[in-house]
């Protein structure tokens, strides 16, 4: 099954129509799974004021069209910079703004535990990571996840929690133990000097390593983040079109979604749906969008 993530901060980015694409990833190209993201700064932007407008109007629109959604929680959640922390919090000593984010966790999982699109939780995102993104603490501090997990599993024992491995080859060491665990694949990056790197993994590493992984842990894993969109260095209106079509196009989608499907695990989660639909709707260049409605047709049928 394929799926999509949507994040209201690359909407914004993009300067997209943010419910017209959700609509359109739901109506037109047919995604019925969703990742998406309570972040903190948007929902708490001012300090005990929350505001889930923004979130509601997403699962109430995934549950119209009978989907389902995997809604992240906590600090650090997916798009730059990584760690999603209000300017309130920013301030605060670590000890003070973490008993302020498990309020908040608190608070998003009472609010969202009972709606019909929930379907699992992903706690963090790529919580391991300590070289990508900006964070308040850059060490990843165990203790603090345990409490998130242990939280969320207090208040919502019914529905499952995701973590994501933080690399692509490494294997989970390290507590709390999730429910499930899920992987990014990537095969086209790009470094800070703007050389591109193209990963020669088959499939069969992939299916590998996640076996492993459920031998040991005795835990399902699944692919979360598959990339359909270019890897840049630049920010996205600094780079051409065409240029960006270099390292994500047509072609490339097709040949990634097969790529993953041919790893055997499942579900499949894009990265990517707001760019598809910036091109369509703003750079009228809508090959990629019909490229991933041909994919996800094809995987269906």
């Amino acid at each position: 099954m394929l799926g999509a993530s949507f994040s209201l901060h690359r909407s914004s980015e993009l300067e997209i129509d943010k419910k017209k694409c959700l609509r359109a990833a739901l109506q037109d190209l047919g995604f019925r799974r969703f990742r998406l993201m309570s972040y903190w700064n948007i929902h708490e932007a001012v300090q005990g004021h929350y505001d889930f407008n923004e979130l509601d109007w997403q699962l109430d629109m995934v549950a119209e069209f009978g989907g389902k959604v995997s809604l992240c929680v906590g600090k650090r959640q997916p798009r730059w910079p990584e760690c999603h922390i209000p300017d309130w919090a920013v301030i605060m000593p670590d000890e003070q703004w973490q008993i302020y984010l498990l309020e908040f966790i608190k608070t998003v999982v009472e609010r969202y535990k009972n709606h019909p699109a929930l379907e699992s939780w992903q706690l963090e995102n790529e919580a391991l990571l300590k070289t990508f993104g900006h964070c308040l603490d850059q060490n990843y501090d165990p203790k603090r996840l345990q409490k998130e997990f242990d939280l969320i599993k207090k208040l919502d024992p019914k529905h499952p929690i995701i973590m994501t491995l933080s690399d692509s080859w490494g294997f989970p060491i390290r507590h709390p133990k999730p429910d499930i665990y899920a992987m990014s694949l990537y095969r086209i990056t790009c470094d800070p000097d703007g050389n591109y790197h193209y990963s020669k993994r088959p499939p069969a590493f992939y299916k590998g390593r996640a076996a492993i992984i459920s031998t040991f842990k005795n835990r399902p894993v699944f692919i979360h983040e598959l990339q359909a969109e270019p890897w840049l260095n630049v920010a996205i209106r600094d780079c051409p079109v065409n240029s960006q079509l270099e390292y994500m196009n047509p072609e490339i989608i097709k040949e990634t979604i097969q790529f993953a499907i041919n790893t055997e695990l499942s579900p499949i989660d894009l990265w990517g749906l707001e760019w598809w639909y910036w091109l369509k709707v703003k750079k009228r260049r809508p090959e990629v969008w019909q490229a991933v409605k041909q994919s996800l047709k094809a995987a269906n049928d």
